[in-house]
């Protein structure tokens, strides 16, 4: 299915990863070591979707059919669980913004919502159905909004401060992010583009995604290739680089897969959920895939984003639970510092908008994340 709503079947805070590399590195991860464990939720039927590192150094998640945001320790023990003032808003996507609250899309109340660590709301309408949400490079928020057919830009104050439209009309934006080159990147479900917007110029790009049967992409991420990667119908996930061209590649599970949700892990790999197949999908930058098993059948994974201590974690949108992948193997040598020259793969640092964990070598180039947000990552990290 295209679009969420009330069937969710086919139902991403400072978001600056720019690996800006000309030479780049990936550790390749131990998958003898990797162990997928799930956490039950506190609510029956909860139906967990998105997640994200909160700054308290717990995993946040979005409660789709009970209409709450919840939290969890990074073993997997719940701590809270808040309900969201608009009833039946069916909360999906959530990220941790620049103000250091939770931000979250509301699809069926039209809103997106902003929590703090007591469970303190406060809505922002919207016109229009939000699917996911980014916080971007210029300390905004980024909402992709479904049956609007628009990108909107929102300050922290929620107000919206530009509304962008595709050139294909009905395109039905689903996915977004930060992309290599600091721009932002959404997919296109309906219209099988890949969409880009200039933060600085807001000026908005479409690449096609040609084949049959038609290509309709879902959740996209920046890899630590320079790339922007992406899942979508058809058993496949694919990658497109900054000048739109894109390359695919099959799933074991093949289209029983149905991948979702992606993320970056701390390994330099990407990380995605395969929604009816009940697995966790992984792949290197050169397109070798593994898949690791969920403990709990008929799951439904959902989106997935990197928790503390080189984690990834993921929503389970058929059930009660949430997922947590352990094993990631991440080199420590190199430099730590955003900006500065690396000297060994390891550098280390959370995209807070989707809290995304990545390892590169720099070559020298800017490796640009805000370092308030590294430092806050790494002092995360270093409490476990």
């Amino acid at each position: 299915m295209s679009i969420l709503g009330a069937e969710h079947k086919k139902s991403k805070g400072f978001a600056a990863v720019a690996l800006l590399t000309a030479a780049l590195l990936v550790a390749q991860p131990a998958l003898a070591a990797v162990t997928v464990t799930d956490y039950a939720t506190t609510s029956a039927n909860s139906q967990p979707h998105g997640v994200a590192l909160g700054p308290d150094g717990n995993m946040w998640f979005t409660e789709w059919n009970t209409n709450k945001i919840g939290a969890m320790t990074p073993n997997g023990v719940m701590v809270n669980e808040f309900t969201i003032p608009t009833s039946a808003s069916n909360p999906n996507d959530i990220t941790l913004g620049p103000d250091n609250n939770l931000w979250f899309t509301e699809y069926a109340g039209n809103k997106i919502g902003k929590v703090d660590t007591s469970g303190n709301f406060t809505e922002f309408a919207l016109a229009g159905s939000p699917h996911q949400i980014v916080a971007g490079p210029d300390g905004n928020l980024w909402i992709a909004v479904d049956n609007a057919n628009s990108v909107v830009k929102m300050s922290t104050a929620g107000s919206v401060l530009a509304t962008y439209t595709p050139g294909t009309s009905s395109s039905h934006p689903y996915g977004i992010t930060v992309g290599p080159d600091g721009n932002i990147w959404f997919t296109e479900h309906i219209g099988a583009n890949i969409g880009r917007i200039t933060v600085a110029g807001g000026v908005v790009t479409e690449f096609p995604i040609v084949g049959s049967p038609t290509r309709q992409p879902y959740d996209i991420t920046s890899g630590s290739d320079g790339n922007l990667w992406y899942t979508g119908e058809g058993g496949r996930i694919s990658k497109i680089t900054t000048g739109g061209v894109i390359t695919e590649y099959s799933l074991p599970q093949g289209t029983n897969g149905d991948p979702h949700g992606i993320t970056l892990g701390a390994d330099g790999n990407v990380w995605f959920t395969e929604r009816f197949a009940d697995v966790i999908g992984m792949a290197t930058p050169d397109g070798t895939i593994t898949e690791f098993a969920i403990p709990t059948a008929s799951s439904d994974p959902f989106l997935i984003a990197p928790g503390p201590n080189y984690t990834i974690w993921f929503g389970e949108s058929a059930n009660i639970r949430v997922g947590r992948i352990t094993g990631l193997t991440v080199p420590s040598s190199g430099s730590s510092t955003p900006g500065a020259p690396d000297t060994g793969v390891g550098a280390f640092s959370y995209d807070t908008a989707r809290t995304v964990a990545t390892t590169a070598i720099l070559g020298g180039a800017a490796f640009a994340t805000a370092h308030i947000i590294h430092r806050r990552s790494r002092q995360a990290h270093e409490s476990e």
